[in-house]
């Protein structure tokens, strides 16, 4: 971590962070009028994040994110930002685990809901620890608006078979892909994260899914 990170992380962040509290409308914890509030679950080095943030002005971002480095990566960028102060109005952050935010948010309370490249945990005795389980869709149907989408992605091709077995036997779930270049090729309103091109450097294929909730 850089200087300049770390004194963001004493003064900008501070500006930013969000302190969840049980039944409040997602859309007050903003500083600027947002119509409608969107989460990102694991943000990295966040370029998707800030991406929506500046495209999507009047759309509140949230996003959880446990690593130092990357939350200091995403405050270097909303620094240097040309769109600074409108992204500090639509953008806040919370470093521990988005298992309390999707706790504390009121029923039906988001548009969006963002899972990009989470942790495969690859080895079978760790599967219990991927993000994407039953209860968790459970959680995530009830916050969500009617039609409201969740996007995935993966470059694992065991969290991929994984999450579509457990997104279609949901009822609450409805995946919008009736052809493979719906999940093949990335929408061009999901911007490519640093994680994703390195893994297409390396080889590996990437996926796409979006679900709507029914």
């Amino acid at each position: 971590m850089s200087a300049h990170q770390a004194r963001l992380l004493e003064t900008l962040l501070p500006e930013l962070s969000l302190v969840p509290e049980r039944s409040r409308d997602p859309r007050s914890y903003f500083s600027g009028a947002v119509g409608d509030a969107w989460l990102e679950i694991g943000f990295g080095g966040g370029e998707h994040l800030i991406w929506q943030s500046e495209a999507h002005p009047d759309i509140g971002m949230i996003g959880a994110e446990p690593y130092v480095s990357g939350v200091a990566k995403l405050l270097a960028k909303i620094a240097r930002s040309s769109g600074s102060l409108r992204s500090r109005s639509n953008i806040r952050l919370y470093m521990e685990d988005a298992r309390d935010i999707i706790e504390a948010l009121p029923d039906a309370s988001l548009s969006r809901v963002f899972i990009l490249f989470p942790d495969p945990w690859p080895k079978t005795r760790h599967h219990k620890r991927r993000f994407i389980q039953v209860e968790m869709l459970d959680a995530l149907a009830r916050i969500m608006k009617p039609s409201a989408e969740i996007r995935f992605a993966t470059d694992d091709k065991g969290y991929l078979v994984w999450a579509l077995e457990r997104f279609a036997a949901h009822r609450s779930f409805e995946w919008l892909a009736d052809a493979a270049p719906n999940w093949r090729k990335r929408p061009h309103d999901w911007p490519q994260t640093r994680y994703e091109a390195k893994a297409i450097k390396q080889g590996r294929v990437c996926s796409y899914l979006r679900f709507v909730r029914a």
